[in-house]
């Protein structure tokens, strides 16, 4: 299933990759199906064996002046070894153009022909990058992201419980806001889970009683970000007495979002109870445990040596019978 276009790649990377068309733009959009981006190589030379179809072709130095040393009925043959391998769009890089006959030929069939000043090496980086964001696993939550202290917390829970207005509360103690009411979440190769904002809500939030707000507006830049990663998951619940809630912290709580897991806290509301100062101590204690520190554990870790220290000590007492 494609995920991207040409037309998208031309939209999105034209002033980035400095891209030239050198034939027209197809009017309906040109699929691309696969994330790699090939050099055509030997495939140049009549050679397409071991080739992958339908991956964009770059043409760089090397391909340009083999073209170059053949004659007009040869060079279209050699365009027409690369269209073989049905890739959706040839893009030339060191800002060398194509032969007339290739252009020609490459008008005549609708192909896509782009030009740009950087070398392959840099163009191949560059495409390939924007490539794998948008071939990455896609997924969308209900929730409300917000960077506190450089943690991105993840707040999820039904529709109503608050998760707007912990974010707002966050936001006005200096955190950033990333996306409220819908999250739209990426995964990167690394397992990486990156979110980010539905672009027609962009970074207003929806107060129930107040109405919706830009926060932008109200509190400037600073208040908010583009992406952040996603690396708790913070779950508020009402209060339930007959739930046994976490006290201690051993038993570490996972969620999983597009096959990755993540840290997960189940937060308990009450009147009063403030949730805004536990989301920051949330976010420190998970840095914290990134740098490897681990309260619970040293706390348990104590309670045991004190144990075993008592129980030399009585031992010890029921051994002296002076």
């Amino acid at each position: 299933m494609s995920q991207a276009t040409v037309q998208q790649i031309y939209r999105d990377l034209h002033e980035q990759l400095e891209l030239e068309l050198l034939t027209e733009l197809p009017d309906s959009d040109v699929p691309i199906y696969a994330q790699d981006v090939h050099r055509p190589g030997m495939a140049v030379m009549g050679f397409t064996e071991n080739f992958l179809p339908r991956r964009i072709q770059v043409m760089g130095e090397s391909e340009m002046t083999y073209l170059s040393s053949l004659d007009a009925d040869e060079q279209v043959i050699a365009f027409e070894h690369v269209i073989s391998l049905d890739p959706p769009a040839l893009f030339v890089t060191r800002g060398r153009t194509l032969p007339d006959p290739v252009l020609t030929q490459a008008t005549e069939r609708g192909f896509p022909v782009f030009r740009s000043p950087l070398s392959a090496v840099e163009f191949i980086a560059e495409l390939t990058r924007y490539l794998e964001r948008e071939f990455a696993p896609r997924s969308e939550v209900h929730g409300t992201l917000v960077d506190v202290y450089g943690v991105g917390l993840l707040f999820t829970g039904r529709s109503g419980i608050g998760k707007s207005e912990c974010a707002l509360d966050l936001i006005e103690r200096g955190h950033r806001l990333v996306a409220d009411d819908i999250v739209k979440i990426r995964k990167r190769e690394d397992g990486v889970l990156i979110g980010s904002f539905r672009e027609v809500l962009r970074h207003n939030i929806e107060i129930r009683g107040l109405g919706v707000i830009d926060v932008q507006a109200i509190f400037g830049v600073r208040a908010i970000r583009m992406q952040k990663r996603i690396e708790v998951d913070v779950q508020l619940q009402e209060w339930d007495d007959d739930v046994d809630y976490e006290r201690v912290g051993m038993q570490r709580r996972y969620t999983e979002i597009l096959g990755v897991q993540i840290p997960q806290v189940v937060v308990p509301l009450f009147p009063g109870k403030n949730i805004t100062v536990l989301s920051e101590v949330i976010a420190l204690d998970f840095m914290l445990n990134v740098y490897g520190y681990d309260a619970a554990e040293l706390l348990n870790q104590r309670i045991v040596d004190t144990m075993r220290t008592n129980r030399r000590l009585r031992r010890y007492l029921e051994q002296d019978l002076e």
